[in-house]
């Protein structure tokens, strides 16, 4: 399936440090990764799911996050969506910290609600179940966030939400309620809810593994063109090891909370150096 490099969204330079709580975070320098996790640590009670995590992701890089279910996929996911707060540790984004903003002395704090917000606008997320508003058309699914968050009006909107059906293949169904829908079908609904917010980056949570197998190569493929075809920074957590083969630029192999290798995915499924990687992917391969 063919297609058309999609827009980033611009976003307009911010403040000096310590602006205020709900400025817009400044832009990184050229070179550095655009998300770095920075001794991140995430529990749950005494539960600790993510242990001084430290790993970096480049723009316009594609990276799939591997490994057993539990070892902490999903959570990082969810920690660059905001829907989670770190319990120690700092995930900065384009050079400026994402769970944190800077006191008037330079130091770092615990982001507010209104910075959260702020943050959310730069990043997309697709996650396992559709999440689609049942009493919404298709066409109404993708044009609410952009009128109500991102200020489009409706015409833009509606414009903008035609090109990308147009662009997962479901042009004919703009006018569809979801339970009119496949859940393959609502996949592709959500992936271009997704990309109507012109993310920078684009993060992806098992989006197969609520479908039917039959379904599963389509939504596969359209994720490989996204890939291939625009330059949106996308993280990715799967179990289709065939999909991270083909799709990422780098493979990062999580265990127990922690990176315990990352390389290219040739090196990873060809000739993974640690003993955890190599048992993970006799299991699944």
């Amino acid at each position: 399936m063919a297609t058309e490099p999609l827009p980033l969204q611009k976003t307009e330079s911010p403040g000096p440090a310590g602006a205020p709580e709900d400025a817009v975070p400044a832009t990184g320098r050229t070179g550095e990764p655009l998300v770095r996790f920075d001794k991140v640590v995430k529990r749950y009670g005494d539960h600790v799911v993510l242990d001084e995590l430290d790993f970096t992701v480049d723009r316009g890089e594609h990276v799939t996050l591997i490994g057993p279910s539990g070892s902490g996929k999903t959570t990082i996911l969810r920690l660059l969506m905001t829907l989670e707060k770190v319990s120690g540790g700092v995930i900065w984004v384009n050079g400026s910290p994402l769970t944190h903003v800077r006191a008037p002395d330079g130091s770092l704090r615990p982001a507010g609600e209104k910075q959260l917000r702020e943050s959310r606008k730069k990043i997309g997320m697709v996650f396992q179940q559709f999440n689609l508003f049942p009493n919404m058309k298709v066409i109404e699914n993708i044009t609410e966030a952009p009128v109500s968050v991102l200020g489009r009006s409706r015409e833009e909107a509606e414009v903008r939400a035609r090109e990308l059906l147009d662009l997962v293949g479901l042009s004919a169904k703009v006018d569809a309620h979801p339970s009119q829908l496949s859940g393959g079908q609502q996949q592709r609904v959500a992936i271009a809810r997704a990309l109507a917010m012109e993310p920078e980056i684009l993060l992806l949570d098992e989006v197969t593994s609520a479908l039917d197998p039959e379904l599963v190569a389509g939504v596969l493929e359209l994720l490989g063109d996204i890939a291939r075809n625009t330059d949106i920074t996308m993280l990715c957590v799967t179990h289709e090891m065939n999909f991270a083969r083909d799709v990422s630029k780098k493979v990062l192999m999580f265990d127990a909370g922690r990176v315990v290798e990352s390389g290219s995915p040739e090196k990873i499924f060809s000739d993974p150096s640690h003993e955890r990687t190599r048992e993970f992917l006799n299991a699944v391969l």
